[in-house]
C-alpha cells in the first residue's frame, strides 16, 4: 500500500513532522499555497536557560504571497541563529556530532528563498534520521486552485493508495472525494512521545527537531517512531 503525505515546508520543524515523513513512501512539499504569518513556515522554538525562544527567519512576505514566493530578508539572521544554537546547546552530548550540519546551513551557504532553506534542512535531517522516503515539490505536479482537488491530484499522480493527512485537516478535507477515487485517507495521530535527556527545566515536546538531535544524536529515531538510524 503506497502512502503519500503533502505538507507545507517548515523551518527546522518538530519531531512529529519527521514522524509523518518516515511513515509514508512519498512526501510532497506543498509550497504553492498561501504563506501564513506567525506560523511554523519561518520560525521554530528551541530551549534556553531563560525558557523557550523563537528562532525566526526574516522574510519579505504577507498573506498575498505563497510560501514559494517568500524571500528571505538579508543574511544577518544566519550567524545569529547559529550562535544562539551554539550558546544554548554546546554542552549537549551530541552537539559536536551535528555541528557540521549547522555550519553547512548557517555559515557555508546563503539563502534567497525560504522554501529552499526549509526543504534543504528537512532533507538533510531526514538522512541523518535514516529516513528513506522519496521527496517531491508540488511544482512537479499539475495542481488545482481548490484545496481538496490540489491534494487529490497530487496523490493521484503518485498512484497513492493512502493519503496521510495532518490531524488539523479534519476540519476541511473532503474524505469522500478521495475515497471516490479509490484513495483511502488516514489522519495522522501523534503518539505520546517518550521524553529524553533535555536541559533547562521542565521537558518540552514542541520544540525544533534540533533539540532532539543535539541531545541524543543517532538514538533520535527511538524517541520518535521507536526505531534506530
Amino acid at each position: 500500500m503506497k502512502k503519500v503525505a503533502i505538507l507545507q515546508s517548515n523551518y527546522i520543524p518538530w519531531k512529529g513532522y519527521f514522524h509523518i515523513i518516515h511513515d509514508v513512501d512519498d512526501f510532497v512539499f506543498l509550497d504553492s499555497v498561501q504563506y501564513t504569518t506567525r506560523d511554523w513556515r519561518n520560525r521554530n522554538l528551541i530551549k534556553t536557560r531563560e525558557g523557550l525562544l523563537w528562532l525566526t527567519v526574516p522574510v519579505r512576505a504577507d498573506r498575498s504571497t505563497s510560501i514559494a514566493q517568500a524571500k528571505i530578508d538579508g543574511t544577518d539572521w544566519q550567524q545569529k541563529h547559529y550562535m544562539t544554537i551554539c550558546h544554548n546547546y554546546h554542552t549537549c552530548r551530541r552537539f559536536d556530532h551535528f555541528n557540521d550540519l549547522l555550519q553547512d546551513v548557517y555559515l557555508d551557504r546563503s539563502w534567497d528563498n525560504l522554501y529552499e532553506l526549509n526543504r534543504y534542512f528537512i532533507k538533510k535531517i531526514s538522512v541523518l534520521l535514516g529516513i528513506e522516503t522519496t521527496f517531491h515539490g508540488d511544482e512537479d505536479f499539475t495542481v488545482s486552485e481548490d484545496r481538496n482537488l490540489r491534494l487529490l491530484s497530487i496523490a493521484r499522480e503518485l498512484e497513492a493508495d493512502i493519503y496521510v493527512s495532518g490531524p488539523a485537516a479534519k476540519n476541511y478535507l473532503d474524505v469522500a472525494l478521495f475515497e471516490k477515487e479509490g484513495i483511502g485517507v488516514e489522519f495522522f495521530q501523534y503518539p505520546e512521545y517518550p521524553i529524553y535527556p533535555q536541559p533547562y527545566g521542565d521537558f518540552e515536546h514542541r520544540v525544533s527537531i534540533l533539540d532532539l538531535l543535539l541531545n541524543v544524536g543517532n538514538a533520535s529515531p527511538r524517541y520518535i517512531w521507536g526505531g534506530s538510524s
